[in-house]
């Protein structure tokens, strides 16, 4: 991820004309590393996204409209407190660094003008955003608690006297003169490859440090240090003349990295996307990458459980196919007892074995040997071996109807686990939880009493291209409740074939071959067979499913369907912007 001080500079360049003299109107708080400040500026609002997480910290422009938590974090309530309302002077950036700082003017709680910073780190797992007052130094508030047993060099919390991060010892590429790049090459023995200008300057990644050496050794391929510094001058120069916001993809269409230039080292290997601004760039490249890192992070324990049960399964179904292996001989058993009872008259007490004419064989003349108890009598003996099969025959049974119940206990398990890769909100996530509290993988906990009750989120709604609306499950419980209770018999069912995933309802009674279609791609995204090239979906009648007694959430039975394949990366070019 280029995020780096060249791409910051842009941006602090494109977001000043937008924000600078704008009022604070809102502030919130979504998640406990980041914030969205409401500003309003010429009768329009505009939202500004500033992220302190440790895979995707950044700041820009958004459009995005993300649920807040129902108690207002502390450092939310310090920022209202200080700065909302206030106004934004400035926005810096620090030494060419990924430091910015944002000074806003407001009036303190005694009615004084007052001038505080809010002071964004955007340097990964070490990120922050701190509130500082500027005429004390005082630090407000941080995102991040940092205390002296993290970091002995600095500590940020309520209180204590603001200290930026250690300072860089290399050279600001926007200042360095000749004589001060020579040297600084020189006494740290900096050898010209790819990596030379991130080596020497603040704010140039790697990424972009491999195109500058690229663009210049295509030209002279052994360069001086002054040819190298005149050339790099040529680039800080020219560099508002330059800008070129791109996002990068593979010839999969995979999204790999973005830049605020043209990156000529990328070659032909890459797709380029050019956008306007840097705020729209980093809104389509953060924001999915970002909802999936925090959905991963939020369900990772209901997905350790999910797998912890599966491997118990599939132990369980390894100890009962054990069983069914060892049963198998029973029937011999049940030979050797017969056997031994047509012809008990032969057999006395003391004999260790006895060899008879199977008369089961009706092929060809057998004679079996079977071992007795030389402790038992004869009819001991025979009753031991029906005692054997009986036995055996009884483990079958249940050996049977356990791996069948262990089958279904496994499917239900994955239809879960791909209802949790699908989710797209904490509530959702919420919504799988209880439903795991109500098949009785996790235990029941009583609720905060004064905590309010979590909204209950809704199944998918789609409108097909001919009007008619399409319903989708996002967990077990919604699956019931929308093919057993909401549809209609008659309405159209549809399920990825044989694999977990979504039920899927279309209200139609006569569905049109463009919705039938579009119904079994969105059935196929919401499946554990999304990225299938070729998916089978089955479609039938409401009226054709069953439950069957004591079933798990979400499983349903049925006979009579047909059967379509579709691709469910369609799904895209259909119903996503």
């Amino acid at each position: 991820m280029a995020l780096d001080g060249i791409y910051l500079y842009s941006l602090i360049n494109d977001l000043k004309n937008s924000i600078v003299n704008s009022k604070i109107d809102k502030i919130n708080q979504p998640e406990k590393d980041e914030i969205i400040l409401t500003l309003r500026k010429d009768r329009k609002n505009l939202k500004l996204l500033i992220s302190a997480s440790s895979r995707f910290a950044r700041i820009h422009l958004t459009n995005t409209v993300k649920e807040n938590p129902i108690k207002a974090p502390m450092y939310l309530m310090v920022l209202r407190k200080y700065i909302l309302g206030g106004r934004i002077t400035n926005l810096i950036q620090k030494d060419s660094d990924r430091i910015i700082i944002m000074e806003i003017e407001n009036r303190d709680e005694l009615g004084f003008d007052s001038i505080y910073s809010l002071i964004i780190e955007i340097m990964g797992r070490h990120s922050n955003i701190t509130l500082v007052r500027n005429r004390d130094n005082k630090v407000m508030e941080s995102i991040k608690h940092i205390t002296a047993d993290i970091n002995s060099y600095r500590v940020l919390y309520p209180g204590v006297n603001f200290v930026y991060p250690p300072s860089s010892n290399k050279l600001n590429p926007f200042s360095t003169t000749y004589e001060e790049l020579n040297s600084y090459v020189v006494n740290n023995s900096i050898p010209f490859d790819d990596n030379f200008y991130s080596n020497c300057f603040t704010g140039i990644s790697k990424l972009l440090s491999k195109d500058l050496y690229y663009n210049l050794i295509k030209s002279n391929t052994t360069p001086a240090t002054n040819e190298i510094y005149e050339d790099f001058k040529n680039f800080i120069d020219n560099l508002d003349n330059n800008i070129s916001y791109n996002i990068y993809s593979n010839s999969l269409g995979i999204v790999k990295d973005f830049y605020s230039l043209k990156l000529n080292s990328l070659g032909s290997d890459f797709l380029l996307k050019s956008y306007d601004d840097p705020n729209t760039l980093m809104e389509d490249f953060f924001v999915s990458k970002d909802k999936q890192d925090r959905l991963q992070n939020k369900s990772t324990d209901l997905q350790k459980l999910i797998h912890t049960n599966i491997e118990r399964c599939n132990k369980k179904s390894k100890i009962l196919n054990e069983t069914l292996i060892e049963c198998s001989e029973k029937e011999s058993l049940k030979i050797k007892g017969d056997l031994l009872t047509s012809y008990i008259y032969t057999i006395k007490k003391g004999d260790e074995e006895c060899t008879l004419l199977n008369f089961y064989n009706e092929e060809e003349e057998e004679y079996m040997k079977i071992a007795l108890d030389k402790t038992k009598t004869p009819s001991e003996n025979v009753q031991r071996y029906y005692k054997k099969y009986n036995k055996l025959k009884t483990s079958e049974e249940y050996a049977k109807a356990q791996l069948e119940k262990n089958l279904q206990e496994i499917a239900y398990l994955n239809s879960v686990l791909t209802n949790i890769l699908n989710a797209e909100s904490y509530s959702e996530i919420d919504e799988i939880k209880n439903e795991l509290v109500e098949t009785g993988y996790i235990r029941f906990r009583k609720n905060n009493k004064n905590a309010k009750q979590a909204k209950t989120s809704k199944p998918h709604h789609f409108v097909s291209s001919d009007g008619i609306d399409i319903y989708v499950g996002k967990n077990n419980l919604q699956n019931d409740y929308l093919s057993l209770k909401f549809a209609n018999k008659n309405h159209l069912w549809l399920h990825a074939k044989d694999i977990p995933g979504s039920h899927v309802i279309v209200c139609a009674f006569d569905v049109p071959d463009s919705t039938l279609e579009e119904a079994a791609i969105i059935a196929g995204y919401y499946s554990k067979g999304k990225d299938s090239a070729k998916l089978p979906i089955d479609y039938t009648k409401v009226k054709e499913l069953k439950k069957p007694n004591g079933a798990k959430p979400g499983m349903v039975i049925y006979h009579t369907n047909w059967t379509l394949f579709i691709n469910p990366s369609d799904f895209n070019n259909k119903f996503k912007v």
